[in-house]
């Protein structure tokens, strides 16, 4: 599996109102797939993780995503 691309986003917590960081990175895998894993960044007990399989198409958008949209594979 190959890391294509990674970020950070800042978010603010709606139940604490305390700033924390989301991770997104996008990995090909050697049979050619994509996968976008996402982690809010909170502590290990409250942590919120997913991996979600994208088509090319999806990745590429992800990938283009202007700095206003980031974060749009989380709803």
């Amino acid at each position: 599996m190959q890391l294509i691309s990674s970020r950070m986003i800042p978010f603010l917590n709606a139940h604490s109102l305390a700033a924390g960081q989301a991770r997104e990175a996008l990995f090909r895998s050697d049979s050619g797939d994509f996968v976008l894993y996402l982690s809010d960044g909170m502590t290990v007990s409250a942590n919120k993780e997913r991996v979600i399989f994208l088509e090319p198409r999806e990745a590429l958008l992800w990938l283009n995503e202007p700095p206003a949209d980031q974060g749009s594979f989380w709803t």
